[in-house]
């Protein structure tokens, strides 16, 4: 959930082709190979639209979506179709590739073949390869910086990141492979002494930082006066170097991408709502860092919307993480322990609080338990007679 509030990745695209021409209007036969711009009108590729509709492809959402492709003069329909066929794509896959990224017709098929090669440098299982470029094809298609890219890849894997872990880097985070090699390494340099001026041991280093870039590889987009802006922020607030790399290892890192002045107003926030001390506070935050990285309307919509369905401060301060669920959740949460009638008002806040997983399975034990008979029908009654 972390990973999807802070770090909505931006996708790629082919930097020379990111103006999109407005989408044409047209009649199924009178304006088959013509589409409209707010200029002037321009023909499409007669040859690239009849190489497309032989592979299936869907016209009409090309021109939707990205109907300026279609006017370019020079495509690569046949060879990029080729290229991935010769992957093991069916003709079905090839299809909604090109359909749901049309940029790939316009790829020259030599650097769209040396993208393979790069990418098998960690998917080297073929048929995992295809369902990768199906997944996310305008990762595949973005064919720049290829060289730099080869060089971050083999860091990564010299750092002793997994292929898997790469692959994902490769579909989800292509933005660090952009980063020159210098700059990637002088981030993990800055990682791993941080870690060690925090009080981390050498033996765990290297765990430590292969887990963290797994679960956040944005943080390499960080630069080193972020990272040390945060740490000397953290120590200002009184907060020991255990418990900032306590802070850095449960946020996954996501702690150097928050804005100081921004963690400052939500504490202050919750210090004013919660009437804490500053130590209590602090233990606030390391029992739930949300509290850092939620802005000041969030929580106080979130405290609002549980002081609504009848929880107190008081609750709320002894199980700070409830606030890590929307108001729409909490809510559907107490409506089905109220249908048990379990009243939250009276009980704790565990029993609402996790994941879907975790709510559900505790509601079950709940629902379990009330429905288990206060004695065994089965079991023999030992009575004289």
């Amino acid at each position: 959930m972390l990973w999807k509030l802070l770090m909505r990745s931006q996708p790629c695209r082919l930097c020379s082709f990111r103006k999109r021409l407005s989408a044409p209007k047209y009649r199924p036969f009178l304006a088959f190979f013509t589409c409209t711009t707010d200029s002037q009108s321009k023909k499409e590729n007669k040859k690239t639209v009849e190489k497309l509709f032989k592979l299936s492809v869907d016209i009409r959402k090309i021109r939707r979506l990205k109907g300026w492709v279609l006017l370019e003069d020079e495509t690569y329909v046949e060879e990029i179709a080729n290229i991935l066929q010769q992957l093991g794509a069916s003709e079905t896959a090839v299809a909604s590739i090109l359909e749901r990224c049309p940029e790939a017709i316009i790829c020259s098929p030599t650097a769209v073949n040396t993208q393979r090669e790069l990418w098998q440098l960690v998917c080297k299982n073929e048929e995992k390869l295809v369902k990768l470029i199906e997944q996310f094809p305008e990762s595949f298609f973005t064919v720049k910086d290829q060289e730099n890219r080869k060089l971050n890849i083999q860091f990564f894997q010299e750092l002793g990141l997994k292929n898997v872990v790469i692959s994902r880097f490769l579909t989800t985070a292509s933005n660090i492979f952009h980063n020159p090699i210098e700059k990637n390494k002088q981030m993990i340099k800055i990682l791993q002494e941080s870690y060690l001026n925090l009080g981390g041991s050498e033996a765990n280093m290297k765990v430590w930082l292969l887990k963290l870039l797994s679960q956040n590889p944005f943080i390499l987009l960080n630069s080193s006066a972020a990272i040390k802006e945060t740490l000397e922020f953290f120590q200002k607030q009184g907060f020991t170097n255990f418990e900032i790399l306590q802070l850095l290892s449960k946020l996954k890192g996501f702690l150097f991408q928050l804005c100081p002045r921004s963690i400052q107003n939500s504490m202050s926030f919750s210090k004013n709502a919660f009437k804490c001390t500053d130590h209590d506070l602090k233990q606030l935050v390391l029992k739930c860092p949300a509290l850092l990285y939620y802005s000041v309307p969030v929580l106080e919509e979130r405290i609002q919307g549980l002081l609504k369905e009848g929880i107190s401060i008081a609750q709320i301060r002894e199980t700070p993480m409830v606030l890590e669920l929307t108001p729409q959740i909490v809510q559907y949460r107490i409506r089905k322990l109220n249908s048990l009638g379990y009243g939250i008002k009276d009980g704790h806040l565990a029993n609402i609080n996790g994941t879907k997983k975790e709510f559900e399975a505790n509601f079950g034990k709940i629902q379990a338990k009330k429905g288990r008979p206060l004695f065994n029908p089965v079991a023999p009654l030992n009575v004289e007679e």
